[in-house]
């Protein structure tokens, strides 16, 4: 079951028309673009899908294109989370996820639950599917850290939580959880400019963003790294290092959108919140993407 979950996986963003409604002929076109360069896996509705801005009827639709487009060519998982536990269980029901191989469920945001509250939030979200799920910690977006002893204890506890995609930053808490994790247990990255150096201390792969815009690149720095290659790995890491830096440097999606309309993919349109990148970083980016 984990191993279909190991090697790169994209998060991948949902494009916009210029009217702002979902363009779905520029999502299939992302779709085959990532797995013909040789992603591992493919994530829905993750938060890089600007997910919080799609009702429930478009988020069905962007599931279902995806699924469709797929084809079951690589594993899918779909993003299941929230900071309303009754509403997650609400939409398990809703979405078809028949199709679906996994659910990447986020730590709760702006609430800040104790470890208790997170134990029981996730419990209840594995419990009501019988869908493997990928734990996703992010503490720099949501304020929320889940710690290693309780991933450690819903690793042991809960049969279908079978991972955790770590974007703490913290190097010494994610040496902990692989430590201390069960052999079953499959850790990734959510950091594109750690990615290479967490594989070295024992992660198994990554959830990317930059895999949607840099894809055969980054993929085969996480394939070189997995075989213990790190040499030939470096060499990529340090050749993406800053074009993954300033994918990030007004926000996610926020480049990989602009990088991703450079390409001819999607448009370069954002729903608000967020707005596109400023004519400086467009800039930037463009003359790295042509250098």
């Amino acid at each position: 079951m984990q191993s279909q979950f190991r090697g790169t996986g994209v998060a991948l963003v949902t494009p916009f028309l210029k009217n702002e409604q979902v363009d779905y002929k520029a999502l299939e076109k992302l779709v085959d673009h990532v797995i013909s360069n040789h992603v591992d896996f493919l994530v829905a509705l993750g938060t890089t899908a600007e997910t919080p801005t799609l009702s429930d009827e478009e988020k069905r639709d962007v599931l279902a294109c995806v699924v469709a487009k797929c084809a079951k060519r690589v594993p899918l998982i779909c993003g299941i989370g929230g900071n309303n536990t009754a509403e997650l269980l609400k939409q398990i029901k809703l979405f078809d996820l028949t199709d679906v191989d996994g659910g990447l469920s986020v730590t709760p945001y702006y609430n800040k639950p104790s470890q208790e509250g997170l134990y029981k939030h996730f419990k209840t979200i594995a419990e009501a599917t019988d869908k493997p799920i990928i734990l996703y910690n992010v503490p720099g977006r949501t304020g929320c850290n889940i710690l290693p002893a309780t991933v450690i204890k819903l690793a042991n506890d809960i049969p279908n939580i079978i991972g955790i995609k770590e974007a703490s930053g913290n190097m010494v808490q994610c040496m902990e959880i692989i430590q201390q994790k069960p052999d079953n247990f499959v850790v990734l990255s959510g950091d594109d400019n750690l990615a290479m150096a967490h594989i070295a201390i024992g992660m198994e792969g990554v959830i990317s963003v930059a895999a949607n815009c840099f894809t055969r690149e980054f993929t085969e720095m996480i394939n070189l790294s997995i075989v213990g290659k790190l040499d030939k790995a470096r060499k990529i890491h340090y050749k993406l290092l800053t074009g993954i830096d300033l994918l990030f440097a007004e926000g996610n999606p926020v480049g990989v959108k602009c990088a991703l309309a450079e390409m001819g993919i999607c448009e370069n349109v954002l729903r608000m919140p967020l707005v596109p990148a400023s004519a400086a970083l467009k800039a930037k980016i463009k003359a790295y993407m042509n250098a």
